[in-house]
């Protein structure tokens, strides 16, 4: 099927579940994006300056143009749009192709979160309908599960944020993983100088100011510190724990059991019930719906569901969608208040 008429008839699947078509901009400031992925993402952006001295760029992704419209245009109530059209990003891989032109949809500023999950998979369900293919799977994770686990970890408080923080970068988080096995971030000699300072900071005036800060402070800072566990042995256990969790691969069906047999065997104080999940069925179609807890990794933004389909055409495995709950990014991007949001996508190449 040639991509001008398979897009045409995803757009009308799509309109006919009651989204509402939009125009997005195809140029973009470059703070934008900057500032929520990083310095590290101006790479992989195309950016220029205009007569004004301010950077621009074309966009790189869709949902945060989106985003940033729902945003600038002060909108407060829920919203169920959709639009079309290309995004551009470098790739470090040569094959790749710069240009991808995409249809999304999005549902908006709406609370009610396990509804609106289902939908966008429904969504995503019916317009892959428009497509000849033999077999596939549709694959549904959560990143808010993942947070959760970790939050509930016995060590320090900066660990438990540096995980949560790096898990969509899968390999420095598995050299986050080595650090924490083996304390290698931590100096012995280091923190035994950091100990005489502490006893002869005692001993002055707690109201007196060093770098800003009160020596009572400091103090109490490094009173923490030195009291967060440090064991190797405790590290090793915690990022055993981990690796187990992320090794969790399912039926979509047997999801809440095999995450409530974790939880009880490592004596970690949580419980899923099966209703958390938008679909509980193992087969949809000639799809095959299984969960992961590793899937969730793609896109920095992402902090609840998660999920993409992949389907087989001649022969070859093709990831077709890939969407989620982002329920950060419009905050991130700006907002003083946070407002839910969840979406999909579908690459027509």
């Amino acid at each position: 099927m040639k991509s001008k008429n398979l897009s045409e008839k995803i757009l009308r699947s799509v309109k006919s579940k009651g989204f509402k078509y939009i125009e997005l901009p195809s140029v973009i400031e470059a703070n934008h994006i900057v500032q929520r992925s990083g310095e590290n993402f101006r790479k992989f952006i195309f950016s220029f300056t205009d007569q004004n001295g301010s950077e621009l760029c074309l966009r790189p992704d869709l949902t945060i143009v989106s985003c940033l419209r729902y945003l600038e245009n002060n909108l407060k109530t829920k919203e169920k749009i959709f639009y079309s059209g290309q995004a551009y990003r470098k790739s470090n891989n040569k094959k790749d192709s710069i240009i991808r032109d995409q249809i999304g949809f999005e549902i908006i500023g709406s609370k009610d979160e396990k509804k609106d999950d289902k939908e966008i998979i429904d969504t995503s369900l019916k317009s892959v309908k428009n497509l000849k293919y033999s077999a596939g799977t549709l694959t549904i994770g959560n990143v808010e599960i993942f947070n959760l686990l970790i939050s509930k970890l016995d060590i320090p408080k900066r660990w438990k944020l540096r995980l949560s923080r790096h898990f969509w970068r899968e390999t420095y988080f598995n050299d986050l993983l080595k650090r924490l096995e083996t304390n290698s971030d931590v100096d012995p000699t280091i923190v035994e100088i950091d100990k005489k300072r502490y006893l002869k900071m005692t001993k002055e005036n707690k109201s007196s100011i060093i770098a800003g800060r009160s020596i009572n402070e400091i103090l109490k800072r490094f009173d923490k510190k030195i009291k967060d566990p440090r064991r190797p042995s405790k590290g090793r256990n915690v990022s055993k724990i981990i690796r187990e969790f992320l090794k969790i691969k399912c039926p979509v069906d047997k999801a809440a059991e095999e995450l409530n047999k974790f939880f009880k065997k490592n004596k970690i104080n949580l419980a899923v019930d099966q209703k958390y999940f938008p679909l509980s069925n193992k087969r949809v179609a000639k799809l095959n719906v299984i969960f992961s807890s590793a899937f969730g990794r793609q896109l920095e933004y992402y902090t609840g569901m998660v999920f993409k389909i992949d389907i087989k055409l001649k022969n070859k495995i093709k990831n077709i969608f890939n969407g989620g709950r982002y329920d950060q990014l419009i905050s991130d991007l700006g907002s003083k208040k946070k407002v839910p949001a969840v979406g999909a996508a579908i690459n027509l190449k």
